[in-house]
């Protein structure tokens, strides 16, 4: 099987998004799209699923021409997609949301048969080995990365006449996904692979796609840059070919000695999710937050916002006692960056300038001057090198990167002294990184402490000074960097006696 898309031409307001762009997807093999945010990637996606018209498209199926007109030529094309962006109904149950894009089964065409319908739902988790999702659970009661898996199991429910779907196309499905989450996810891939599927992978996890995928595509600007075997290509030369420069994938070294002065203390903490934390963060230190999905990072992250409630222990930050409330912490100087950015972190439909403003409208006054959050926003703008048509540009429409900057402008604006990251760069590229990481050393060089959670190893091995291991909700380990490598640290993820070095 050879699917065609030829000639794939968007532009938005006279603006191209894609310029031409040809793709040519085989049943039986992983083709890895890639390129930094606002390449094209997403607009691409949107073309394939028909939710967005194309200028000029043409689309063939071993030769054949094939109508894409709209959402359900693509459906019944058999074409599957799993999006990056977590939407699911969360006052529905997990069976609901897997199948909702399918007619509920019936009984006597009356009520819904709910045992059909929890049955189907457990076998496309089962296929995926998410058997300990339960089906009946209500859909927001789950964890990041477990609203993902029901996203994928979503598109792996068979058709009533049996057809397989014969594209499936992922916006980087493991985001949101454990180490683990994602090798079931791999293995599921290579399950579809062998029935002669055709997988379109978005990612921006280098590593993945060197692992799984058959072949890559490059975009940059909206043109098709480089198509090639992963065998026959490097890392670096993906970099180059995403960037049109030479971008290191290595960390910014740190340049400057962290600082004497205690920024935030935490002695025999215990909280509704966490127990036994405790660790001092000293001006200047980055201090990582590590462990299987859910083991209590954000609630550890929320201690010093006021979301997480101290129940015993010692909580300090900033010379005095944590702050109540999210308002009170950035009035104090702690800005955090929340882990979904665009459920947590961002108004879509709003400019640029009323989302780097808002946190910090106190510090405009009763009447709120337009023209000074505008200068504010363009500066910030500038500092994390956003890239916009100006500071009234609606968030929405900037790419997943760039969004991302709009919240750590916010964040630089209150000039900080404690920064809290929630998986600062889940969806992000491979440039957009380096400039988070660079701008992270900048602020750690300038005294700002920062606490930042991720699941990426390399991420956390390469950029923090010491890495706090939780498990369910316990500190296990409180080790200096250089120690280990990733593997040993992987090895401390399910370690249940706590150890501090």
């Amino acid at each position: 099987m050879e699917m065609r898309f030829s000639c794939m031409r968007k532009a938005y307001a006279g603006v191209p998004a894609l310029d031409g762009v040809d793709l040519t997807l085989h049943g039986g093999t992983i083709h890895a799209l890639m390129g930094e945010n606002g390449a094209g990637k997403s607009t691409l996606i949107k073309l394939l699923a028909g939710v967005v018209p194309a200028d000029d498209m043409v689309v063939e199926r071993d030769g054949r021409a094939v109508s894409l007109t709209g959402p359900t030529d693509a459906h019944d094309h058999g074409f599957r997609f799993i999006h990056q962006e977590l939407n699911i109904v969360p006052s529905l149950s997990v069976a609901e949301n897997i199948l909702l894009s399918h007619p509920f089964p019936r009984r006597f065409g009356l009520t819904v048969h709910w045992k059909r319908l929890r049955a189907g739902a457990r076998d496309a988790l089962g296929f995926l080995g998410a058997d300990h999702i339960d089906p009946a659970a209500m859909a927001g009661s789950l964890g990041p990365g477990d609203r993902m898996l029901i996203k994928i199991a979503a598109a792996l429910v068979t058709e009533d006449d049996g057809q397989a779907p014969c594209l499936y196309v992922l916006d980087e499905p493991t985001a949101a996904l454990s180490g683990q989450e994602s090798e079931m996810l791999f293995a599921v891939l290579a399950r579809l692979k062998g029935q002669g599927a055709a997988i379109l992978y978005v990612s921006h996890r280098m590593d993945e796609v060197m692992r799984i995928c058959d072949e890559v595509t490059v975009l940059r600007d909206g043109k098709r840059v480089a198509h090639r075997a992963v065998r026959d290509t490097t890392k670096r030369t993906i970099i180059r070919d995403m960037t049109g420069r030479d971008v290191s994938d290595a960390y910014p070294p740190r340049t400057t000695p962290i600082r004497d002065t205690v920024v935030a203390r935490v002695a025999d903490l215990h909280s509704p999710h966490l127990s036994g934390i405790g660790f001092e963060l000293r001006a200047g230190e980055i201090l990582g937050v590590t462990g299987l999905a859910e083991a209590g990072q954000s609630a550890l992250l929320g201690l010093f916002t006021g979301r997480e409630k101290r129940r015993s222990g010692t909580l300090e930050a900033l010379g005095q006692a944590a702050p109540k409330s999210p308002a009170q912490a950035w009035e104090a100087g702690i800005a955090s960056i929340p882990r979904e950015r665009r459920g947590d972190g961002l108004m879509l439909e709003m400019a640029i300038r009323s989302n780097v403003a808002v946190s910090h409208l106190n510090a405009y006054g009763f009447w709120a001057s337009r023209t000074r959050e505008a200068s504010d926003t363009t500066e910030m703008g500038a500092k994390v090198r956003l890239k916009s048509s100006g500071p009234e540009q609606p968030v929405g429409q900037l790419s997943g990167g760039n969004q991302q900057k709009v919240v750590f402008a916010r964040a630089l604006l209150v000039q900080p002294n404690l920064l809290l990251l929630d998986e600062p760069t889940r969806g992000v590229d491979v440039g957009a990184k380096f400039d988070i990481y660079t701008l992270v050393r900048e602020l750690s060089a300038s005294g700002c402490a920062v606490i930042l959670t991720s699941t990426d190893l390399p991420e956390v091995l390469g950029m923090c000074d010491r890495i706090l291991v939780l498990n369910e909700g316990r500190q296990t380990h409180l080790l200096p960097r250089g120690t280990m490598g990733q593997a040993e640290l992987l090895d401390t993820f399910y370690a249940k006696e706590a150890e501090t070095t």
